[in-house]
């Protein structure tokens, strides 16, 4: 997990105060009663640890939870998350947005500690391989909305009291960051079970 600086824990249980719209990369169950909330970074390697394991819960749940992704970009820490969030975004634009997701976090290694204009052409290269058109591709990194949406996720994040990637909601509810997969399972389980 990492942690942005200065900012302080809190004991009270928190909650997503911004409700899953239709602006929200979804997939699973779009009508599911279980709602599963994941603010992430594709730089954080903690994110990348975890994304094997989410990847299994989709294919274990995904017809009884809805999964939501929300970008919370560690900017002060990682000089590409915010540019692979805008590529992620670019991507879902010509309706890639979970391909650019796994290739982002699949080839994590291999971008993260690149300078911003190799880190630029290293997402063109990704985009080229999802047969995007790359020339908007390209274009869409810089549009002002792109930009808007990857903020308006990672302000939605401070409201809810996000200060560390990845941070989980289960139905509205912050939950600990589960260890391992069966950790993880049971607690979807026991939510699923319930709804």
């Amino acid at each position: 997990m990492v942690k942005l600086s200065g900012t302080p824990p809190s004991n009270q249980t928190a909650l997503l105060t911004d409700a899953v719209s239709s602006s929200d990369w979804s997939r699973g169950n779009q009508e599911a009663k279980v709602i599963f909330v994941e603010y992430s970074d594709f730089q954080c390697p903690a994110c990348s640890a975890y994304y094997p394991l989410l990847k299994k819960l989709n294919e274990d749940f995904g017809g009884k939870i809805k999964f939501i992704y929300r970008h919370f970009p560690l900017r002060q820490i990682h000089k590409n998350a915010e540019l692979a969030a805008h590529a992620a975004e670019a991507a879902g634009r010509q309706g890639k947005f979970w391909q650019m997701h796994d290739m982002l976090f699949e080839n994590q290694n291999n971008w993260s500690g690149k300078s911003g204009s190799d880190a630029e052409d290293t997402f063109a290269s990704y985009a080229r391989s999802l047969n995007l058109d790359v020339e908007r591709f390209n274009k869409d990194l810089d549009l002002k909305d792109i930009k808007e949406k990857v903020e308006n996720d990672y302000q939605s994040g401070v409201r809810s009291q996000v200060n560390a990637t990845p941070t989980f909601f289960l139905n509205g509810a912050k939950f600990e960051n589960p260890r391992s997969y069966e950790e993880l399972r049971s607690r979807i389980e026991q939510e699923v079970g319930v709804n």
